[in-house]
């Protein structure tokens, strides 16, 4: 399994916007990706691809979050998905 860190970067955190740019790019993945706040248990990530479960994470800005998936071009996927996550939606 692949696991990244990623900081929030939006200056609001995972709101609407941000949360649906995300979600969309890990919905378009023929992989499985979960997120969740840093010292979460895996077992309560939460399903990558679910804006509703993205904006329910309430993830703010600064904070870091946990990424992991498994399979073929899990590697690459959870490096573009950082850098979605890293990146301020807001400005």
């Amino acid at each position: 399994m692949s696991e990244r860190t990623a900081i929030i970067a939006s200056r609001v955190g995972l709101h609407a916007r941000p949360a649906a740019i995300f979600a969309e790019a890990a919905g378009d993945l023929d992989i499985e990706v979960t997120i969740a706040r840093l010292g979460e248990p895996a077992e309560d990530a939460l399903d990558a691809a679910s804006m509703l479960s993205i904006m329910g994470l309430g993830a703010e800005h600064g904070e870091v979050v946990v990424l992991r998936a498994q399979g073929p071009g899990s590697e690459e996927a959870l490096e573009a998905l950082v850098r979605i996550l890293e990146t301020d939606h807001d400005a």
